[in-house]
């Protein structure tokens, strides 16, 4: 049972969900995965533990992963990171992760285009999830197909890494998709354009409903571009 939003637990408590499960597990056990760094709970100013629904889903990822599986620490370290960074841990250890980049029935929707991507790969994890070379990345990112944010890359990177990697079998190389980028660019300001005034209005809502406007409509701008392209090549035939 999650705890509810904004709730914290004891220790104590803690212990008493687990054990249900971990009939072994023990509050040393829980310390020592802590100093660990497998979790991280909060505390209060005077330094009791305040413990997380999410701090309890990890803690029974560990447990069940110690037990069903004997995974080390090391590994189950690794597994956790992989999670955080939006990525699914790979059955073998030693292997790769891989990102779970979801779309609806292969296509991108509204949901798709929130501000903060959860996703986050290294620059290696990019190049063998997108199948691109480094040659192929640098260019990309010359041209400003894709940027890396802080020390990560997002699911929009690997989005168009993956799209420029198929491209690139018929030959066409990221110097020819600056049009592509100029038209994204000029889409961007006009979806900016609309949902201006809705954050200037007043009221805790207007960043949300501005936010759902851009979403819609970057949602709806991809459906229009795709039909355009597809309109004008029956067109040319």
């Amino acid at each position: 049972m999650s705890v509810p939003a904004r709730a914290y637990l004891s220790i104590g408590e803690v212990l008493g969900r687990l054990r249900g499960d971990f009939p072994d597990v023990t509050i040393s056990k829980i310390r020592f995965l802590e100093a660990e760094g497998l979790i991280d709970p909060q505390r209060t100013p005077s330094g009791y533990r305040k413990f997380t629904s999410v701090d309890l889903d990890r803690l029974r990822y560990v447990l069940a992963a110690q037990r069903d599986q004997y995974l080390p620490l090391r590994v189950i370290k690794e597994n956790l990171d992989a999670l955080d960074r939006g990525l699914t841990p790979s059955a073998t250890p030693g292997s790769s992760p891989t990102p779970r980049l979801a779309t609806v029935d292969g296509e991108f929707t509204a949901e798709h285009f929130a501000a903060e991507s959860e996703l986050r790969l290294s620059r290696s994890e990019l190049l063998e999830s997108a199948n691109l070379d480094e040659e192929q990345l640098v260019e990309l990112e010359s041209y400003g197909l894709i940027e890396i944010k802080g020390r990560f890359y997002d699911a929009d990177a690997l989005a168009v890494g993956r799209a420029v990697a198929e491209i690139a079998v018929f030959g066409i190389e990221a110097r020819h998709l600056r049009a592509f980028k100029s038209a994204a660019d000029r889409e961007v300001g006009l979806v900016e354009q609309i949902t201006a005034p809705l954050l200037k209005q007043k009221g805790s809502d207007s960043k949300a409903r501005a936010e759902e406007v851009q979403k819609e409509l970057a949602s709806i701008s991809v459906r229009l571009h795709a039909a355009l392209v597809r309109a004008g090549l029956y067109r040319s035939k």
